[in-house]
């Protein structure tokens, strides 16, 4: 158990090399556990990833699709967005929710918290459950342009298994839901 306290790299100095609205990039110069002599890439958001699973009394999900430029692809995903790293991940996730699929909900689970990419960035993700689904208007950003559709749970599960979904937030989230439901049902 010592060896998950204790931090085997040396810091010695660091560099901004880049930010922007979103993100903030690092060098670091480091010792590396061996003791040798390395850089190490960070990338810190300025926000908390948001992941939200709406449930209704149908067992039905919602999924977004989008293009995603970084992955020059096409990427259906759990409603999900940005928040501010002062602001209480329950209430971006209610914000989240409503401006990419029109929903509410009136009962909230927090059901993960992730570290996305924790080779090369800090961003820390939560995911909810959304339940007692209420629909509304969508209030999409500027950027989004984005295709909302309502499938059986089992289906977006499904999609998970035959890479349909391929982004890690909705992966991880879509089958913690599954568990706490095959959980739920024994």
């Amino acid at each position: 158990m010592e060896k998950e306290s204790k931090n085997p790299w040396t810091f010695l100095s660091s560099r901004e090399v880049y930010d922007n609205p979103w993100i903030h990039v690092e060098e670091h110069q480091v010792l590396n556990p061996n003791g040798g002599k390395g850089i190490y890439g960070k990338v810190s958001f300025k926000n908390k990833a948001i992941g939200i699973i709406p449930i209704d009394e149908e067992g039905y999900t919602w999924l977004v699709g989008q293009y995603r430029y970084p992955l020059e692809e096409y990427s259906w995903e759990i409603p999900m967005g940005g928040g501010a790293l002062g602001e209480n991940p329950l209430e971006s996730a209610k914000r989240e929710l409503k401006e990419e699929t029109g929903l509410s909900a009136r009962k909230w689970t927090s059901i993960m918290r992730i570290h996305t990419s924790n080779s090369v960035t800090d961003e820390e993700g939560f995911v909810y459950l959304a339940e007692e689904i209420r629909h509304g208007e969508t209030e999409f950003e500027d950027t989004e342009d984005l295709e909302v559709i309502r499938l059986p749970f089992k289906e977006a599960v499904q999609w998970v298994m035959e890479e349909k979904i391929t982004d890690s937030i909705s992966i991880a989230g879509i089958l913690k839901a599954a568990f706490l439901f095959v959980k739920d049902e024994k």
